[in-house]
């Protein structure tokens, strides 16, 4: 199952430009979803069930990068702003 439509290019710009689509890529992979998992859980299809946790680790996948993604534009606003961070941001430093 592969849903995964987008380049591994995580260019953008400090607007969030990149969000709406990435919004939307998990939108559709999630729905893509649909199917699989009520062949499994109510249909007793264990064929479907291998598809479900392939499509998990798909999601498990794009999950990190979008972590990525996020840590990297929250990184360079920071990197921008000189040093003005707020408590609410020093919380996330661990990321």
């Amino acid at each position: 199952m592969e849903t995964n439509e987008t380049s591994e290019d995580t260019t953008t710009d400090t607007t969030g430009a990149k969000a709406p689509a990435r919004y939307t890529e998990l939108q559709t992979l999630v729905a893509g979803m649909a199917a699989d998992f009520d062949k499994f859980y109510n249909q007793n299809n264990k064929a479907a069930g291998t598809r479900v946790r392939n499509a998990m680790q798909e999601l498990k996948t794009f999950a990190q990068t979008v972590r990525n993604e996020v840590s990297q534009i929250k990184n360079q606003v920071k990197g921008e702003g000189g040093g003005t961070e707020d408590a609410a941001d020093s919380s996330d430093a661990a990321d």
